[in-house]
């Protein structure tokens, strides 16, 4: 194989991997706001009852 073939290929995966590690953390930021999100309405039903 062509040394540039396996250059192209690492910037297909190193490409890919970083995509993944984006959405990994986008959706760990999610997870964060919906879980604050939820301590907000849990406090105001209990503020409520």
């Amino acid at each position: 194989m062509d040394q540039r073939n396996f250059l192209y290929m690492f910037y297909g995966f190193a490409a890919a991997w970083g995509i993944l590690a984006l959405y990994v953390i986008s959706l760990v930021m999610r997870e964060g706001r919906l879980r604050k999100e939820l301590d907000s309405v849990k406090r105001m039903l209990d503020s409520k009852g």
